[in-house]
């Protein structure tokens, strides 16, 4: 299958080498510099260095050139550019299927991916997210790693879950599509408290309390906003909340660590040089559980070291001295 990966960050560059294997794939970067200096070097050395790309893997900084002849567009980018690229492609004319990477909730409108592909591209059904816990470097070195692909097209979830699918990347298909993105989201905005709980030093039974309590809040809000409960449990919920929680090459779990070390929100961000989608999104998550009335005080406590200037080790104290309460509800 003809593939088009548009975004060529760590996660973009490593799918493309890994879909090579199976597949014909065109990598695509909307900085014309950058994709010649990946065609050149066959390696992506800012966001992804030390791995090479498959000659057979072709770079480009035009859309209309990656889009040509390719069954599915797998959108990589950040949330925050998921919909100006959804535009890009709706001003081409394009009709390719898409699925998309991004993890998050859009600042402004405070949208999942699923709703802002609803808005941009309303008369598509063949669409839907590639999610779960996969480090970009893992799956770029060729390691095992098990997806889940959500749409509320069954049989296109069920088709493309079969055609990615392979030795090395297993796929699993799935309806929750909100389920599905939910998680995904909300979990960086976890691994950002668990990288403060590991800077501080407050131990290994303190992360694992972090991990539960910080689950029992994606859920909360994704069983109201309409997923279901067997997700947050799977790959999605359970598997990428903990990978991205306790794994060293977590971008949230680092700026975590940082903050609690003193380093201010800004100065941890640019040092990281990748983008943590977890900050946006615990700004997001904030928003959306105070209309909706909801619980959610690990994000709460983020977004007042973040922004409000409360120290680490204070967020914790606040957590720690809430009243006992009943523990699921």
């Amino acid at each position: 299958m003809k593939l088009a990966v548009l975004g060529a960050g760590a996660w973009g560059t490593a799918l493309s080498i890994s879909l090579a294997a199976r597949h014909v794939v065109t990598l695509w970067s909307r900085n014309a510099q950058s994709a010649r200096d990946m065609a050149a070097s066959r390696g992506n050395e800012r966001y992804l260095p030390g791995y090479k790309l498959p000659e057979a893997v072709c770079v480009t900084s035009e859309l209309a050139v990656a889009l040509e002849g390719c069954k599915l567009a797998l959108i990589a980018t950040t949330t925050a550019g998921f919909r100006q690229t959804l535009r890009q492609l709706t001003a081409l004319g394009n009709t390719t299927d898409v699925v998309w990477l991004c993890k998050g909730f859009e600042s402004a409108s405070l949208q999942l991916p699923h709703q802002i592909a609803a808005d941009e591209l309303p008369a598509m059904t063949q669409r839907g997210v590639l999610s779960g816990p996969s480090f970009a470097l893992e799956v770029a070195r060729g390691l095992p790693a098990a997806l889940t692909l959500a749409s509320v097209n069954t049989a296109f979830a069920v088709n493309v879950a079969r055609e990615l699918n392979d030795q090395t990347l297993r796929i699993y298909s799935s309806e929750d599509i909100i389920g599905v993105e939910v998680a995904g989201a909300i979990k960086n905005v976890m691994a950002i408290a668990a990288g403060i709980s590991d800077g501080l030093g407050l131990g290994y039974n303190a992360r694992a309390a972090l991990i539960t309590r910080g689950l029992a809040e994606i859920t909360r809000l994704g069983l109201r906003l309409g997923g279901r409960f067997e997700t947050f449990m799977g790959l999605a919920g359970v598997g990428d909340l903990v990978l991205t929680c306790t794994g060293d090459m977590s971008r949230n779990r680092t700026v975590g660590a940082k903050l609690a070390a003193g380093i201010a929100l800004e100065t941890a961000l640019r040092d990281l040089g990748h983008v943590a989608e977890g900050v946006h999104t615990a700004r997001a998550v904030q928003s959306l559980a105070r209309q909706l009335d909801i619980d959610m005080p690990i994000t709460r406590a983020v977004c007042r070291v973040m922004d409000e200037g409360v120290a680490a080790r204070d967020a914790v104290q606040e957590l720690l001295q809430r009243d006992s309460k009943p523990e699921h509800r």
